[in-house]
């Protein structure tokens, strides 16, 4: 039987609600599935660890990680401790350190969950954003000089290497050809940002001339957010830079009914390293210890983990066990339900066990 060691990290706020529940979903998978178990190993990093500690994870922390096959993480930031100090100091580092240059979330609106925009069907907003996660507008390059006086300087520089901007379209155009919309968009701002942008556009062309098969368009930021609104049902996969791709998942995940549902998968495609698997919706202090956050962010960034190790087939398992709940009902506030973090995890745990039949 296969073994797969994976990293916990449940991080902050809600994070510690919802990755018991997505554990729980993946051991129930592993078993009615058969082939495979999961071996965890858990880590305190987080806010908490990072006021006590000074550091959000030991300097040695991607070493302790790099054994993994995969690594479960449930949220980073908390009141507290500033944003850019808890995202610099654990996820970026993973991101970065394990190469996981490819971050795909997919934007799916489920049966049983309403879309805020009227008159949407599951068939209308189905699609994927494939973000570059390493480079781009993300990076630690830049300074300030004179702080704290009127003639204080701030610079912050783009980094857009020809190898990093063209592995993550070609990723994507890869991804479509296994898509039943064959069509990649790619967001772009060369009207704007006159150096980045244009050079972002000329490899998504020399990319595209490779792949004959598939339809490919580039939009303006701007107008691409109206259109994820507007008509969500033109697009199949859609490529961004970092900052881009990071503001158009999260609107994507909010038009498919609510960030709660939102996954992640943050891969190193080559698997030379792990990949690192996420909910997008962060650790929400407002509903912490009310038993109501929504584990279905978390239970179906286990799944895109599942299908990563080589599990499709129970991948779309956990899918199809999630719409059933959600179909009958079993819905946390955020989707306009009542019912608890426990009660949507059992309900999924009871598909799976029904569709497994």
């Amino acid at each position: 039987m296969k073994r797969f060691d994976v990293a916990v990290i449940p991080g902050d706020g809600i994070g510690r609600e919802v990755v018991p529940a997505g554990q729980r979903i993946l051991d129930l998978v592993a078993k009615v599935h058969g082939g495979f178990r999961f071996r965890y190993k858990a880590y305190p990093w987080s806010c908490a660890y990072y006021v006590k500690h000074g550091a959000m994870m030991p300097t040695d922390g991607l070493r302790r990680l790099g054994d993994s096959d995969a690594i479960f993480l449930g949220a980073v930031g908390f009141p507290g401790v500033p944003d850019h100090v808890s995202l610099w100091g654990l996820l970026i580092p993973i991101r970065r350190g394990f190469q996981q240059y490819a971050c795909v979330r997919p934007v799916k609106l489920l049966p049983g969950v309403r879309s805020p925009l009227a008159g949407r069907a599951p068939q209308d907003i189905d699609f994927i954003v494939v973000r570059e996660n390493n480079e781009g507008e993300y990076s630690s390059m830049g300074g300030r000089i004179y702080s704290e006086t009127p003639h204080e300087v701030v610079t912050q520089l783009n980094l857009f290497t020809r190898r990093g901007t063209e592995r993550i379209i070609r990723y994507a155009f890869e991804l479509a050809r296994r898509k039943k919309k064959k069509k990649v968009t790619s967001a772009t701002k060369s009207n704007g940002i006159i150096y980045s942008m244009p050079f972002w556009d000329e490899v998504f062309w020399q990319v595209a001339k490779e792949y004959r098969g598939i339809a490919a368009e580039q939009m303006h930021i701007d107008a691409l957010s109206a259109r994820f609104v507007t008509h969500p049902q033109n697009f199949g996969v859609v490529v961004g830079s970092n900052l881009f791709g990071d503001i158009l998942t999260d609107l994507g995940a909010a038009i498919a009914g609510s960030i709660g549902i939102g996954a992640s998968a943050n891969l190193n495609p080559e698997k030379r390293y792990p990949s690192c698997f996420e909910p997008v919706h962060g650790s929400a202090p407002d509903i912490v210890g009310k038993g109501v956050a929504n584990p279905l962010g978390q239970i179906w960034s286990g799944a895109l983990m599942l299908e990563h190790l080589g599990y499709a087939a129970a991948h779309d398992l956990v899918v199809k066990a999630m719409i059933a709940a959600l179909n009958a009902g079993i819905k946390t506030p955020d989707l306009g339900g009542r019912a608890k973090t426990t009660d949507v995890t059992r309900a999924v745990a009871a598909e799976i066990r029904r569709l497994a039949r």
